[in-house]
C-alpha cells in the first residue's frame, strides 16, 4: 500500500488551467484537489511551492526491447529513465524476440512489466501476415492496441499484403497504430543511393531513402483503409508535412476516428543537423527538413497532431557506430521528452497547458486509458512535481537508458524533474528511486 502525501501549494498544470492547488493523495489515488487543506489522518507534507505538478506523461510510443533484446534496453532500466523523465506510463511495441504476435507471448511481457516495471505499462499485440485470428483475440480492455507496421522500420513485421490489410481494417474492433512508410519507394531510393555513393552513403541522405513520397503514400493508403472500414485508426510519428492533410483539426478529440502523433525528434531536429549528429539522429520515419518541422509544429498546434510521444527506441553504441547502411534506426528519448517540450516553452513556442494536453490528457482520451491522464480527485495519482529553473546538462554520468548514450548529451535544459508519483508511489525523488512498489497495467474503456 502506498503512503499519505499531501502536496503543498503547488503550481497546477491541468485542464487548460494554471493554479495554486494542494493534493492529498491516499490509497495510490488523488483523495482532494484543493487550497490549504488540512486532512484528519496522518500523511507525508511534501512542499511544491514554487513548483509546477504535471499529470504523468503517457507514452504511447516505445521500443524497451525485451523480450530477446536486452543487451539494448530492458522494461526494467527503460522504465527507470521514463520515470525520472515524469513518465508515468508507456505503450511497448511487438518487435521483439520472439516478436509478439500471440496472445501468449503479449501476457508473457505483462508478466514482465509486472514484476519489472516502476511506471504503469501496456503492451501492443502485433499483427502480421497470418496471424489476423490471433489478432481478434486480443482484449481491448487491458491492451492499448494493435501495431501495424505497413513499412518495415527495424526488423520484420512488415505488413505489406493488400488482402491482409483490408482484413485488419475491416475486423479489428479496436485502436491501430501504424508505422507509415511505403517499402518499395525506399528499397527504390536505396538502390539509387547505394549506385551513387557505393558503402559510404552520408547520413544525410536518410531523408531522401526514408523520403516524404515513402511517408506520404503509405499514411494516406492507412486513411483511407480506415475511411472505408470505419476503423480506429491512430497514424504514428508524422515526419512531414504533406501527411497534414490526412487529418482533421475541426472535431473534438474523443470523435476522431482518426488521430495522428509527433514525436520529439521530429519537432527537435532537422536534416540539417545530420552532418553534426550524424547515426545519432537515424531515425525511421527519417528527421526531413526545417520545413517540416515547421510545419509539424503547426499541425500539433493547430491539433491536427494529436498527441505527442518518444519512439524511445535503443540500441547500443556500437550498434549505432557503423556505417549509414548497417547502423539501426532510433534512439533514447524517454528520459528527456518532457523537459525537451518544456525547452520549447521557455523558447515561447507552446504554452504549458498545451504540452500537459499533448502528452497527458489527449493520450488518455485518444486510448480511452481509464483514470489517468488528468489531475482529478478519484482518479490515480500519477504525477509529476517539476523545477521550471533548474538549469542540467544532459551527461553521460546522468543518461539512465541502458544505452548509455543520448542525442541530446550535452543539452543544457533549463527544467528538472524532482519527483515523480506513480499510482500514488513516490518512484523517484531528486535522483533517487523507490522500487518498492511496481507501477500497474493500464486498464481502457470500452
Amino acid at each position: 500500500m502506498s503512503e499519505t502525501y499531501l502536496i503543498k501549494a503547488g503550481t497546477l498544470v491541468n485542464e487548460g488551467t494554471v493554479s495554486c492547488k494542494d493534493i492529498l493523495i491516499r490509497n495510490e489515488c488523488i483523495k482532494q484537489i484543493g487550497e490549504l487543506l488540512e486532512p484528519k489522518m496522518n500523511y507525508k507534507e511534501i512542499n511544491a511551492y514554487g513548483k509546477h505538478l504535471f499529470p504523468g506523461v503517457i507514452d504511447d510510443q516505445v521500443h524497451f526491447r525485451e523480450p530477446g533484446l536486452t543487451h539494448k534496453g530492458e522494461i526494467y532500466t527503460e522504465a527507470k529513465a521514463a520515470v525520472a523523465g515524469g513518465v508515468t506510463s508507456f505503450m511497448e511495441m511487438p518487435n521483439v524476440q520472439p516478436q509478439t504476435l500471440t496472445q501468449t507471448l503479449l501476457e508473457d511481457k505483462y508478466e514482465i512489466g509486472k514484476k519489472r516495471s516502476l511506471a504503469n505499462y501496456s503492451f501492443y499485440m502485433g499483427a502480421s501476415n497470418d496471424n489476423l485470428e490471433e489478432v481478434l483475440k486480443t482484449n481491448s480492455l487491458q491492451v492499448c492496441g494493435v501495431k501495424v507496421f505497413m513499412g518495415s522500420s527495424t526488423g520484420d513485421m512488415l505488413v505489406d499484403d493488400n488482402q491482409t490489410l483490408e482484413r485488419i481494417f475491416s475486423r479489428v474492433p479496436m485502436l491501430i497504430a501504424t508505422h507509415c512508410e511505403d517499402e518499395l519507394t525506399i528499397r527504390n531510393n536505396m538502390a539509387n543511393a547505394l549506385k551513387k555513393y557505393g558503402q559510404e552513403i552520408p547520413f544525410e541522405q536518410h531523408p531522401n531513402i526514408r523520403s516524404a513520397e515513402a511517408c506520404y503514400l503509405s499514411s494516406s493508403r492507412a486513411v483511407s483503409l480506415a475511411r472505408k472500414h470505419g476503423t480506429r485508426l491512430h497514424v504514428l510519428h508524422i515526419s512531414t508535412g504533406r501527411e497534414l492533410k490526412l487529418f482533421q483539426s475541426d472535431i473534438p478529440l474523443s470523435a476522431k476516428k482518426i488521430t495522428a502523433e509527433a514525436c520529439i525528434h521530429h519537432l527537435w531536429f532537422s536534416d540539417e543537423d545530420y552532418n553534426q549528429k550524424g547515426t545519432l539522429i537515424k531515425w525511421n520515419p527519417a528527421v526531413k527538413t526545417s520545413i517540416d518541422r515547421a510545419q509539424i509544429w503547426d499541425g500539433l498546434l493547430s491539433n491536427k497532431i494529436d498527441v505527442i510521444a518518444t519512439d524511445h527506441a535503443p540500441h547500443t553504441w556500437q550498434e549505432k557506430n557503423q556505417i549509414y547502411k548497417i547502423a539501426p534506426s532510433g534512439g533514447p528519448l524517454i528520459q528527456h521528452s518532457l523537459v525537451a517540450m518544456l525547452e520549447f516553452y521557455h523558447q515561447g513556442k507552446i504554452s504549458l497547458e498545451q504540452i500537459v494536453e499533448k502528452m497527458s490528457h489527449s493520450v488518455a482520451v485518444c486510448y480511452k486509458v481509464q483514470q489517468r491522464g488528468f489531475i482529478r480527485e478519484g482518479y490515480f495519482a500519477d504525477l509529476a512535481i517539476v523545477d521550471l529553473n533548474f538549469p542540467w546538462r544532459v551527461a553521460t554520468n546522468n543518461i539512465l537508458a541502458k544505452c548509455g548514450w543520448s542525442p541530446f548529451e550535452g543539452t543544457l535544459f533549463r527544467s528538472k524533474v524532482e519527483k515523480t508519483f506513480v499510482s500514488g508511489h513516490l518512484a523517484y525523488d531528486s535522483g533517487q528511486f523507490n522500487e518498492r512498489i511496481k507501477g500497474k497495467r493500464l486498464s481502457f474503456n470500452p
